[in-house]
């Protein structure tokens, strides 16, 4: 065997090889590496807006609680000011039944006065009549007639 020549068919056969590697396996192979290239690229571009908009989500949450919780403060203060008005309303009522019942009272009460005043006039007038049928029966004397007044100051 002539080392020249097995030298010249084994460059020959590689030279052929290489191109068969070029033409035939080393386009797929690098496609096949550009799209896993492009995939590893568009996820980590995925997972830094997924990152960016969990912050921005996680932003929105906390104003939103601010806002849930000025709301709720809003409210809370609103009811205490309507509960406040409430008891100044009650009170308000509960004065004025008070002194409409002070007046009904006091109306009561004067009309029982003017009873008694009545009764008592009526007495007073009975008193006087009876007082007056006494002296005129008995015979006009100024000592009796003192008599019988003092009797009748005692009887009142």
């Amino acid at each position: 065997m002539n080392f020249n020549a097995t030298l010249i068919g084994q460059s020959i056969t590689f030279i052929f090889f290489v191109w068969f590697c070029m033409k035939f396996v080393w386009p797929p192979i690098m496609n096949a590496l550009e799209t896993r290239k492009k995939q590893i690229a568009d996820g980590l571009a995925a997972a830094d807006r997924g990152r960016h908009e969990l912050e921005l989500a996680a932003k929105k949450a906390g104003d939103n609680l601010r806002d849930a919780k000025a709301q709720a403060a809003d409210v809370i203060a609103q009811a205490e000011k309507r509960a406040a008005q409430i008891v100044e309303e009650a009170k308000t009522a509960a004065k004025q039944e008070g002194e409409r019942q002070l007046a009904a009272a006091q109306a009561s009460i004067d009309q029982e006065a003017n009873r008694a005043r009545e009764a008592l006039r009526e007495q007073v007038a009975a008193l006087a009549v009876a007082g007056a049928e006494k002296i005129l029966r008995r015979e006009v004397d100024p000592q009796t007639h003192a008599d019988l007044l003092a009797q009748l100051k005692a009887e009142l």
